[in-house]
């Protein structure tokens, strides 16, 4: 399972995240998605950890939690949709 994670705020690094979220578990990976013109961090990302109670433990204890000024919406990330690419 992957966490998503909105309302991050702008100048958060990975390791910001991953210092939160380990907290509760092992962290496997984080994301933090940037635009492709500006560089600048988009607001949201992801988290993956090794185990599945520690997401959903994670998952209930920040979910509209205050960090750095900004109340984060955190809750199990939806599939891509498939948008048909390219062969």
């Amino acid at each position: 399972m992957t966490i998503y994670i909105g309302n991050l705020p702008y100048e958060v690094s990975d390791v910001d995240v991953e210092d939160v979220f380990k907290e509760y578990g092992a962290v496997k990976s984080v994301y933090l998605p940037t635009d492709r013109e500006t560089g600048k961090m988009r607001g949201f990302g992801f988290v993956e950890m090794e185990d599945e109670t520690k997401e959903q433990d994670a998952i209930e204890a920040l979910n509209e939690a205050d960090w750095m000024g900004r109340q984060l919406r955190v809750n199990k990330a939806r599939p891509r949709p498939d948008k048909g690419g390219r062969r």
